[in-house]
């Protein structure tokens, strides 16, 4: 791409389409783009001005054609009506961290088993054990977001990952 948009600047739709251009020449223009992409130039256009938000199937085949698989659980935290309230921004940036995120997770499993066992060991949870509940689903909600976000890196990184081994 010759020169940046300004107004679409800030727009993650656009930033996409323009970090994908440096490796596609096909993402250069939107024209080109909304045909790749089978959407309709000015809807693209709008997506990327940030006055319409797009469909799910549209982010869908951004993030498969841009090679950007972060890019659907952007689009499911920050715009899904349901997404909103169900889904976690993931971080894929850097393996390093993310091992040790998941390793910090890992060795708080062997506890969080033994609480559940003794918070559940009577079938229900009452009210006196309500905190230590909460406290260990909080625990495996970071564990979920720690696995989700080492398999977002793996997926992004899949093609380097299996050329490394050649």
């Amino acid at each position: 791409m010759s020169k940046k948009a300004t107004k679409a600047l800030n727009n993650k739709y656009y930033v996409a389409r323009y970090n994908a251009s440096k490796n596609n020449e096909s993402f250069t223009s939107r024209e080109k783009t909304a045909e790749i992409l089978n959407i309709d130039r000015t809807r693209l256009s709008r997506i990327e001005l940030g006055t319409v938000i797009p469909y799910p199937e549209e982010v869908l085949a951004m993030s498969k054609a841009y090679d950007l698989p972060e890019l659907c659980n952007i689009y499911c935290a920050t715009e899904c009506s349901i997404g909103k309230e169900t889904v976690k921004p993931i971080n894929a940036d850097s393996l390093d961290r993310l091992i040790l995120q998941f390793l910090g997770s890992s060795q708080k499993m062997e506890d969080i088993t033994e609480q559940l066992i003794e918070i559940t060991e009577d079938g229900l949870v009452d009210e006196t054990e309500l905190v230590k509940f909460d406290a260990v689903l909080s625990e495996l909600e970071k564990m979920s977001i720690n696995i989700q976000s080492l398999m977002l890196w793996a997926k992004k990184n899949k093609d380097a990952i299996n050329n490394s081994k050649k």
